[in-house]
């Protein structure tokens, strides 16, 4: 399992200082409801907006 998650979305809930995700766990899925065949067929479904 991956010890850090990259994120560069810093108008999400979870990031955190230096492009860390500070999410207990992320959740991704296919956008195209098939199997990907690459990272531009899948979303983070972990996003959280910041609260402003």
């Amino acid at each position: 399992m991956a010890q850090d998650v990259l994120c560069e979305v810093n108008n999400c809930h979870y990031w955190n200082k230096g492009n860390k995700c500070g999410a207990d766990a992320i959740y991704v899925v296919s956008h195209t409801g098939k199997t990907a065949s690459d990272s531009r067929e899948t979303d983070c479904k972990t996003f959280k907006p910041e609260d402003l």
